[in-house]
């Protein structure tokens, strides 16, 4: 069910950044026009976000993260406990991480706060993407890192430049 949830996310990022893309022609088109369309590159910038953090869970399930294997291949039967402890260590941040981010989100909301720009977007909105996927990264996280605890091997799966099937 995770996996799946991490997925969503990833499906969410790719929604986001073809928004990025259309408020981009949009914008193009109104210049064409002699037409404005103020507040464009606040909203690219909104999405822009929303896609990084809701493709933050399911990039580190599919090994996209930068993660030092020469040194977990150099420790031989030593990788287990390393990798715990950079899980729970990951764990911990993405949850403190993720906790700021919700009460942050909250008071935006409680204070009305808008953006700066010409947009004048109410801040929880935009700021909505980025506590949900950070919530989304720490639960990735403590999956992992139980999955490594009582399974013995992590959700993660690390593809290599010229594995089998690929171009």
């Amino acid at each position: 069910m995770l996996d799946g949830l991490y997925t969503a996310g990833g499906v969410l990022a790719a929604l986001f950044l073809i928004a990025i893309l259309a408020l981009i022609v949009a914008q193009m088109v109104a210049r064409w026009t002699t037409t404005t369309f103020s507040g464009a590159p606040n909203y690219a910038g909104y999405c822009m976000a929303a896609a990084s953090f809701f493709a933050f869970a399911h990039a580190l399930n599919r090994g996209a993260h930068i993660r030092v294997s020469i040194l977990l291949n150099a420790l031989g039967s030593k990788k287990y406990w390393l990798e715990v402890f950079c899980f729970a260590a990951g764990s911990i941040i993405t949850t403190y991480i993720a906790w700021f981010a919700v009460r942050a989100n909250q008071w935006s909301h409680k204070f009305h706060d808008i953006s700066q720009g010409q947009d004048a977007t109410p801040l929880w909105i935009p700021q909505l993407a980025m506590s949900i996927g950070s919530v989304l990264l720490a639960i990735c996280f403590w999956d992992n890192l139980l999955r490594l605890i009582l399974l013995k091997e992590h959700a993660i799966k690390s593809h290599t430049v010229g594995e089998e099937g690929e171009l």
